[in-house]
């Protein structure tokens, strides 16, 4: 369900019960197409994380947030982060004379 480049960053942006508007993520989130967006963005709703709310309005607003279920991933997501913050510097190997 969270597989891919994008779905986690975005749902770092609807993380504390944020509501975005498609554009207002698209700027958010820099590199990412409108195709891929609203692709992820329709399986994280086909998945139960994501909710997308219509306004009937012109021109229509559309807003997305995370459901009950996508906001409970906030804990395990924190802890993630926290351990990416964490990581050691990696070592770089010197080479011996006969390695080059």
């Amino acid at each position: 369900m969270l597989e891919g480049r994008w779905k986690l960053v975005i749902l770092f942006h609807l993380f504390g019960g944020k509501k975005q508007r498609f554009s207002d993520l698209e700027r958010a989130i820099p590199g990412i197409s409108q195709k891929m967006l609203t692709q992820q963005l329709r399986q994280l709703e086909q998945d139960g994380i994501v909710a997308r709310i219509v306004h009937a309005q012109v021109p229509p607003k559309v807003e997305y947030h995370l459901t009950d279920w996508g906001q409970s991933l906030c804990p395990a997501l924190d802890e993630l982060l926290t351990w990416a913050e964490n990581r050691p510097t990696p070592k770089r190997q010197r080479r011996s004379p006969r390695n080059q």
